[in-house]
C-alpha cells in the first residue's frame, strides 16, 4: 500500500499539495455545518432542550474514533481510509464490508447534505419576495419533483474536482471561514434573546430521546474522516493528518454545541417541531431584518457546497483505492495526466450522486449514512487493536492515548449509537450489506489482485511487505518511494 500511494491504476501520480492547514479545513469543511444547518429541526424534537447533550455524546463517540483514525493514518498515510486501515488489518474480505459502507457513508451524505440547499436557497431569495416552487426545490415524497437546487450544488463541486485537488482545496479553506463566522454571526444574535427558562424541562422525551437524538446527530461528525482520505495528496502525512483529525474534531465540536444552546436558548424546543432552515427563521423573528435572513442563508449555501465538495473528494479517493485492489472498476483508479486526479471516477460518483441528492428525501439519507459510518468507525478501532497486538514494532507517528480502553471504547459507543437507529434504518443497512455481498463475489473477487496471486506469490510479497515497513519511516512518501518493487501479479 505504502509503495504504490499516489499511483493511480495507469500509473500516472497524484500531486502531494497539501500541508496541514489545508488538511484541517478539508476536515472541517467535510464536517461543520451538516447538523446544524441541515437537520437540527429533526433533533430537536427527539432531544428537547438537551439536544446540546446529543450533540456531546455523539461527539464523544466520533472523538473515539477519531484518535485510532490519527494513529492508522499515521502508519498507513494512504487515500482509503478506514478502507485501506481494514485491508491493511483484517484482509480483504472485512476491507470490502468498510468500503462498500464508506460508499454509503460519503455518496449519500452528500446527497443527503445536499438536499438541505434547497431550504437555504429558498430562504435566501425569500428576502426579495421570491420563493422557487417545490416543483423543482423538493424531491419526490416530499411535494416535489425533482431537487434541482441540490442537483446543482454536487455537480458544481464535481467539476471543481475535476479542475485539481490544490485548487479545489482553496476554495473549501475560504468558505470554511465563511462559515465558521456565521455560526458565530448567528450565535451572537441567538444570545440576544436568551432565555434560561427554555431549558427546562430538560429532557422532555427522557435519556432514550437524548440517545435517539445523538444517533441522528451523529451524521453531523462523520466529514472528520475526509482528512484521512487526503493521505497521498499530503505533503507529510505521518505528522499532519492525525493533527488535523484531532484539531478538526475539536473545532467542530465545540461550534456545535454553542450554536445547539444558542438555538434552544432563544425558542423553546417545541418550536423546532416541522421547522426547516431553523436558525435563519430564529435570526429573522430576533431581529425582523430580511437582510440578515439573506447574508445567513448564502454563508449556509456556502457551507453546504464547501460540505459537498469535500466528501465528494474522500468518496473519489477511496474508490480509487479500491479499483487499484482490483474490488471496484479500473475506470475508478485512472488519474489524468492534465490534471493529477482521478478525472473519470469524480464525473461518474458526481452525476450518480446528483440524482441521488434530486430524487431522495432527507430523513431517510441522513439515517442510513449514520449507520454506514458507524459500522465503519467500528472496524477502524478494531483495526487498531490488531496491529497493536500483532505489529507492535511498527512506527507510529502518534498513539492513542488509555489503550486498549480507548479503541474499545469506541467501538462500544459506535454499536450503541447504531442500536438506537430505527428498524427501517436497519433494514436499509442489511439490504445494502447484501447488495454489497453479491457486488464483491460476482465482481471484486474475481478481479481481485490477492485472489489472483498463487500462494507462493502470495507468501513472497507478505515476506517482502514485513522487511519493507520497517524500512520506513512511518510510512513517508521518501522512503516508499525508494523500496524496491513489489511483484505485481
Amino acid at each position: 500500500m505504502l509503495h504504490e500511494a499516489g499511483n493511480g491504476t495507469d500509473g500516472r501520480k497524484l500531486v502531494r499539495s497539501f500541508g496541514v492547514l489545508q488538511l484541517t479545513m478539508i476536515s472541517v469543511g467535510a464536517t461543520l455545518g451538516t447538523g446544524i444547518l441541515v437537520i437540527l429541526g429533526d433533533s430537536v424534537p427527539l432531544a428537547g432542550p438537551a439536544v446540546f447533550i446529543s450533540f456531546l455524546i455523539a461527539g464523544v463517540a466520533a472523538l473515539l474514533s477519531a484518535v485510532s483514525y490519527a494513529e492508522m493514518a499515521g502508519m498507513v498515510p494512504v487515500s482509503g481510509s478506514s478502507y485501506s486501515y481494514t485491508y491493511a488489518t483484517l484482509g480483504e474480505g472485512m476491507a470490502w464490508i468498510c468500503g462498500w459502507c464508506l460508499v454509503l457513508e460519503y455518496a449519500v451524505s452528500v446527497a443527503a447534505v445536499a438536499v438541505g440547499a434547497g431550504q437555504y436557497i429558498n430562504e435566501a431569495v425569500a428576502g426579495f419576495g421570491w420563493a422557487l416552487p417545490d416543483f423543482i426545490s423538493q424531491p419526490p415524497g416530499s411535494g416535489g419533483f425533482l431537487n434541482l437546487p441540490a442537483m446543482a450544488i454536487v455537480l458544481l463541486a464535481m467539476f471543481l474536482l475535476v479542475r485539481g485537488a490544490k485548487e479545489s482545496a482553496v476554495i473549501n479553506t475560504v468558505i470554511v471561514f465563511v462559515k465558521i463566522i456565521i455560526l458565530l454571526f448567528f450565535c451572537a444574535i441567538a444570545f440576544t434573546a436568551f432565555q434560561a427558562g427554555n431549558f427546562s424541562p430538560l429532557m422532555p422525551m427522557g435519556a432514550a430521546g437524548v440517545s435517539a437524538a445523538a444517533s441522528r446527530v451523529f451524521f453531523s461528525y462523520i466529514g472528520f474522516d475526509a482528512a484521512s482520505t487526503a493521505g497521498e495528496e499530503a505533503k507529510n502525512p505521518q505528522r499532519d493528518l492525525p493533527r488535523a483529525i484531532m484539531l478538526s474534531m475539536l473545532i467542530v465540536t465545540s461550534l456545535y454545541v454553542l450554536v445547539a444552546v444558542a438555538a434552544v436558548g432563544a425558542r423553546q424546543w417545541t418550536w423546532f417541531e416541522g421547522t426547516q432552515a431553523a436558525l435563519v427563521q430564529i435570526l429573522l423573528e430576533i431581529t425582523h431584518q430580511p437582510w440578515m435572513g439573506l447574508v445567513f442563508s448564502v454563508g449556509a449555501v456556502l457551507a453546504i457546497a464547501s460540505i459537498v465538495l469535500t466528501v465528494l473528494y474522500g468518496q473519489t479517493r477511496i474508490l480509487m483505492s479500491m479499483s487499484r485492489d482490483g474490488l471496484v472498476p479500473e475506470i475508478f483508479g485512472r488519474i489524468s495526466a492534465k490534471r493529477g486526479t482521478p478525472v473519470a471516477g469524480t464525473l461518474i460518483v458526481g452525476i450518480a450522486v446528483a440524482l441521488t441528492a434530486g430524487l431522495i428525501p432527507l430523513g431517510a439519507l441522513a439515517d442510513a449514512t449514520s449507520i454506514g459510518t458507524l459500522f465503519a468507525f467500528a472496524l477502524v478501532n478494531v483495526a487498531v487493536i490488531y496491529l497493536r497486538r500483532n505489529r507492535p514494532d511498527l512506527k507510529r507517528s502518534y498513539k492513542v492515548a488509555f489503550y486498549p480502553v480507548t479503541p474499545i471504547l469506541g467501538s462500544l459507543m459506535c454499536i450503541y449509537l447504531m442500536v438506537n437507529l430505527g428498524g427501517v434504518t436497519w433494514i436499509v443497512f442489511v439490504a445494502w450489506m447484501l447488495v454489497g455481498l453479491l457486488a464483491y463475489f460476482g465482481y471484486g473477487r474475481k478481479h481481485s489482485r490477492v485472489a489472483a496471486l498463487t500462494v507462493a506469490e502470495y507468501d513472497e510479497l507478505s515476506a517482502q511487505s514485513l522487511e519493507t515497513t520497517d524500512m520506513f519511516d512511518a510510512g513517508s512518501p521518501a522512503a516508499a518511494s525508494a523500496a524496491p518493487e513489489a511483484k505485481v501479479p
